[in-house]
């Protein structure tokens, strides 16, 4: 059976109960049982999470922790430069110390309102695009697939699926998430 790791942050604890059931039978899902937090900290345990294991695929996404912001700040947890460069060290140790198949995420949409109303540091949706931009391009300049989860919940609507901070995913939300990926992981097993 093949060993699929799923790496990310609380979105992807969300969703990850959902990929281990439609794949049940079909492939072992596992993913650390830690939040997977900002792009800085994944490279931090990358080694850890997914090249001791030598998994057949991953399916990996940092983001939504490199975009917080305090209240009124100029910048980012994690800057978009220092982003790329996480991300690009991220793939080149996955794609040089393994033969697994590597599919990145791209960051789900946030509700900025809600979430400054809710939340102790805001979230922009412009960060979202531009981090998702950078990404993309680094992924496909590496010949990697990627999984836009983005658009799932846009087209299914981002304020149905979105919990009240403006982040986090309604049951609905984590389902279609959870389908989103386990449908992706399917085409590699």
């Amino acid at each position: 059976m093949k060993q699929v790791i799923l790496v990310g942050d609380s979105i992807r604890a969300g969703y990850q109960p959902v990929v281990v059931a439609a794949l049940r039978g079909v492939a072992e899902v596992w993913g650390p049982e830690q939040n997977g937090g900002d792009s800085s900290n994944v490279l931090a345990h990358i080694d850890e999470w997914v090249i001791d294991r030598q998994p057949d695929i991953v399916h990996m996404n940092a983001g939504l922790h490199d975009i917080k912001r305090p209240f009124g700040a100029r910048q980012n947890q994690v800057p978009l430069d220092q982003h790329r460069a996480n991300l690009e060290a991220i793939f080149g140790r996955v794609q040089e110390a393994t033969q697994a198949t590597l599919i990145w995420a791209k960051t789900t949409p946030v509700n900025e309102r809600w979430h400054h109303e809710r939340k102790g540091f805001d979230r922009f949706e412009a960060d979202v695009e531009a981090y998702n931009a950078a990404a993309v391009a680094l992924a496909a300049a590496r010949g990697i697939e990627v999984d836009d989860l983005c658009r799932a919940v846009l087209e299914d609507g981002r304020d149905r699926v979105l919990a009240d901070d403006g982040v986090h995913f309604t049951p609905r939300g984590y389902n279609l998430l959870g389908k989103a990926v386990a449908d992706c992981l399917r085409a590699h097993l």
